[in-house]
């Protein structure tokens, strides 16, 4: 547990762009990995299984809790956001977030996806942190490809946003 507690609350937290949900899931995967102790015990692979598990409980527990709570604000909108005509800058260089260092620019990142939409979050953190393909991707959410390939631009549009808008980025651009 101790060996990949960090890595299961991460991957929770950046998907349920909360702490107190993430802690909470981590502590069912970690139900789980006890529950399959024998099999995990013997294998080399048990990061991926508690990855997959991890990942897994997230969205399912997203898809229980976006379908109680969903506002009406949210169905109204659903998707009209379009970024492309609110001047976003789509040339960004892969030096703009140079100046910090590893934990600086996770603690940045993670705290920048917190404020997006779940709907371009999940994508974009399946994409860019778990590796996941566009098709996988569209499977695992139960969405059209085109849906994903434009949640995934619309969320880095936004979190560039999001990242330009934070006092520590404002000296680079």
């Amino acid at each position: 547990m101790r060996a990949y507690q960090d890595m299961v609350f991460s991957t929770a937290a950046r998907l349920a762009g909360n702490d107190a949900q993430a802690a909470d899931i981590a502590q069912e995967v970690f139900l789980r990995a006890y529950e399959q102790f024998a099999q995990l015990r013997a294998t080399a692979t048990a990061g991926g299984w508690l990855k997959t598990v991890t990942t897994n409980l997230t969205l399912n527990y997203l898809t229980r809790h976006r379908r109680r709570w969903r506002l009406f604000s949210e169905l109204a909108e659903d998707g009209t956001l379009d970024l492309e005509t609110q001047g976003i800058d789509w040339d960004v260089q892969d030096t703009l977030l140079s100046n910090l260092d590893a934990e600086q620019r996770r603690l940045l990142i993670d705290e920048a996806l917190r404020h997006l939409p779940q709907h371009q979050r999940l994508p974009l953190v399946l994409y860019h942190f778990d590796d996941m393909p566009y098709q996988d991707i569209a499977a695992k959410l139960g969405v059209s490809l085109a849906k994903v390939k434009t949640d995934i631009r619309r969320g880095r549009a936004a979190l560039l946003s999001l990242l330009r808008a934070s006092g520590l980025l404002r000296e680079n651009l």
